[in-house]
């Protein structure tokens, strides 16, 4: 019986060592993908204001946070490293190209994307789009610059990869992870020039939180997107060009004429309330519509709907309306639409499904 019992103990010792081994082996891989901005940003004090975005390599961002290897086994790749503010879309196209040939590799499980604050929005929301797997895709990035006393961004980094190396994130779409929340690339926005907390999903709310790392999922997100998108950017080596116009009191109306004449494909418009304008802008939008410009109407309001035929009757002056989307994603996806369709009815169909 004591030989018996000493033979149990050693197989289940045995099992136990084998079980950690294979726990082990069997840590994800992901991918981070730096591309500049803050997050990756450098300053001569750790108290200044004023800093450089762009000056951290992926390296320097990876060995900050030794921790993010005991949560995955990690590689760095530098796909960019500009402030955000100079996101331009050949640096989406070849993101794009890198995540979907990555995402398609069987020992690649996840992808965190470092990127600047200020046009994380665009960005993320345009991979959302674009990203053909159900498998996750995490953007982070911080308000503090990496050499900035109590910075954001090592933190991020971690909650990020935790993210990215969690199974539950995997077909919820591109998602946000800042400051502890994961946000959807659909329905967050910047509320603070400075504010750590800058991000919010007001009109949604969070797909979930991840604190140090223990992510708390509370729901998936809505509308199509990655895998069940028929949207792409495969072959594509140039978007439409899509221009933005501020709608203010009296507004310039010949701003819009100038976007045509300047070759706009598509022109949103960040307009007051739901989406209105004055009436010479109307005007010069439905002379837009007649040169096969496509135009939607966005507002610049924070949060809320931009209703079809509300105040603006769309049916007669050949617009789209933009529904949830604010000013920025509506031009992310009014360009990836055209590549598609230059027919308003159709493009509106892409704002209520996307």
């Amino acid at each position: 019986m004591k030989k018996f019992n000493k033979l149990s103990a050693g197989f289940l010792l045995l099992g136990l060592l084998t079980g950690w081994s294979l726990q082990a082996a069997a840590k994800p891989n992901v991918v981070i993908l730096a591309t500049g901005g803050t997050i990756a940003g450098s300053a001569d004090s750790q108290t200044q204001a004023g800093y450089t975005s762009g000056q951290v390599g992926v390296d320097v961002l990876i060995n900050a946070v030794p921790q993010i290897k005991e949560l995955a086994n990690i590689s760095g790749e530098q796909v960019a490293n500009v402030g955000s503010q100079d996101m331009s879309d050949a640096i989406w196209l070849q993101l794009a190209d890198r995540v979907n040939a990555l995402l398609a590799k069987s020992d690649v499980d996840g992808i965190v994307i470092t990127h600047g604050t200020d046009t994380i929005e665009e960005t993320s929301y345009f991979l959302n789009l674009v990203v053909k797997s159900d498998k996750p895709v995490v953007m982070t990035a911080a308000m503090r610059p990496s050499t900035a006393l109590s910075a954001d961004g090592p933190l991020n980094i971690y909650n990020a990869v935790a993210v990215a190396a969690d199974k539950k994130a995997a077909g919820r779409g591109v998602l946000v992870v800042v400051n502890d929340d994961i946000h959807g690339a659909r329905s967050f926005t910047k509320t603070s020039t400075t504010d750590v907390q800058t991000f919010q999903s007001i009109e949604f709310g969070l797909i979930g939180a991840s604190l140090y790392g223990d992510n708390r999922w509370f729901r998936g997100p809505f509308r199509r997107h990655t895998s069940g998108s028929d949207l792409s950017v495969k072959g594509v080596k140039e978007l439409p060009r899509v221009d933005v116009i501020y709608i203010t009191a009296d507004v310039s109306p010949d701003l819009i004429t100038a976007a045509v004449n300047n070759g706009a494909k598509g022109i949103v418009t960040a307009g007051v309330g739901n989406g209105n304008m004055t009436g010479a802008a109307l005007e010069a939008v439905k002379a837009a519509v007649k040169k096969g410009v496509v135009v939607v109407r966005a507002s610049r309001v924070t949060s809320g709907t931009v209703g079809r035929n509300v105040e603006v009757n769309d049916d007669e002056a050949g617009t789209v309306a933009s529904a949830e989307h604010n000013p920025g994603r509506s031009r992310v996806l009014l360009k990836l639409a055209l590549l598609k369709t230059s027919d308003p009815k159709k493009i509106q169909e892409y704002f209520y499904s996307y």
